[in-house]
């Protein structure tokens, strides 16, 4: 904002109006007017730089929800691979245990044979 402050005083500095010939109502005039106008200007370019500031804010604030939705998006996708690996897991695991109680049974049977 500094560097905007600077700025402001050059340009209200270029917009002063040159003094007015006090002897002419018209000039008069025109240098109330030309105050007046100069004024409205640098109202408007201090209202643009207040405008620009809240615009860099969103911009900010938008890339950062941007990113935390795809954090939460690159999250979700990842928990489902891994609850799919984990049920793959499971199924595997339960298909061994059933293999291993096989073999149990069959090497009771041999050694009640034997």
């Amino acid at each position: 904002m500094w560097n905007a402050d600077i700025h402001m005083a050059r340009q209200k500095t270029l917009c002063q109006p040159l003094p007015p010939c006090h002897d002419s109502t018209e000039s008069m005039q025109v240098y109330k007017q030309h105050c007046k106008i100069a004024e409205e200007y640098h109202e408007v370019k201090k209202e643009i730089a207040l405008l620009e500031e809240r615009k860099k804010e969103l911009i900010a604030r938008l890339e950062q929800v941007e990113k935390e939705s795809m954090d939460a998006a690159q999250l979700a996708k990842e928990y489902a691979e891994l609850t799919e690996e984990n049920r793959t897991l499971k199924l595997a695991q339960t298909q061994c245990v059933e293999q291993l109680e096989k073999l149990r049974i069959q090497y009771q049977k041999r050694q009640g044979s034997s």
